[in-house]
């Protein structure tokens, strides 16, 4: 190897184009504006209008282009009508963050087969439809990257969660099979955040709650949209060109629940 890495510059996205699901809010809006900051031209989707065009305000205001994309990814053709909308809108895709997700506790006797299965089919089937449709875009670019955002409850054993946790874990699976399905031109990995405050989790954060959650966790803080974001920018980015079909877990260090259940 000879001459002088500039290992800043493996960290942009300059003349890339990024679409991030979940973007209106929380993990996927910080996401999506750290992508635009490192120089990509961002396309947001969610189901809320207003919190994407917010998002879109602050990528144009970076400088960014920004497409908006409401939908739900619940919806038959809501794939298919985000990829075309990014294409269509911006020209190119190199990167897709599959942030839509997300349940809630569940008691595994009260809580039905159907319902179990709506669990398991939100929080995979979409990020499964839209890297499929995704994947020839980010092949015509040369280094496509897929991000999923998965959880810690995929790997902690915690009571209420079987609906969510494995939900979670088939989606870190697939993120290790899509891996290896779409090498060497399109890497596919994963985040594995462990609590973060976001406003869905703020509700549960008494200050006796979030004390007891911080105490157990080795790096003493819960997570913040930004941790998230510093993590999804080095998957998305040249700068892990040599990482794909892997989790990454931050968690401040805990290899347990830290909830006070």
């Amino acid at each position: 190897m000879s001459g002088t890495i500039d290992l800043a510059t493996r960290f942009r996205l300059d003349g890339r184009v990024a679409l991030v699901t979940g973007a209106g809010r929380g993990i996927g809006r910080a996401i999506a504006l750290a992508f635009a900051a490192a120089g990509a031209d961002i396309a947001v989707s969610a189901r809320t209008r207003s919190d994407l065009d917010a998002v879109a305000a602050e990528a144009q205001a970076l400088g960014r282009r920004a497409v908006v994309l409401p939908a739900d990814l619940s919806q038959a053709g809501a794939a298919e009508s985000i990829v075309k909308g990014c294409i269509d809108g911006l020209g190119r895709l190199d990167v897709l963050v599959n942030n839509a997700g997300g349940a809630g506790p569940n008691d595994p006797l009260r809580t039905t087969p159907e319902q179990f299965l709506k669990t398991l089919e939100w929080n995979v089937l979409p990020a499964y439809a839209l890297t499929r449709l995704a994947v020839p875009h980010l092949r015509a670019g040369g280094a496509g990257s897929v991000v999923n955002i998965t959880s810690a409850a995929a790997r902690y054993a915690q009571r209420s969660f079987s609906g969510y946790g494995t939900a979670k874990a088939a989606l870190t699976q697939l993120t290790r099979l899509l891996a290896q399905d779409f090498a060497p031109s399109v890497r596919v990995n994963a985040i594995a955040p462990g609590p973060v405050v976001t406003d869905a989790l703020a509700r549960y954060l008494t200050s006796e709650v979030r004390g007891a959650m911080e105490s157990r966790t080795p790096l003493a803080r819960l997570g913040t949209v930004e941790d998230i974001a510093a993590a999804a920018l080095y998957l998305a980015s040249p700068a892990s060109s040599w990482m794909t079909g892997k989790t990454l877990e931050l968690d401040g260090g805990a290899e347990a629940t830290v909830w006070p259940l």
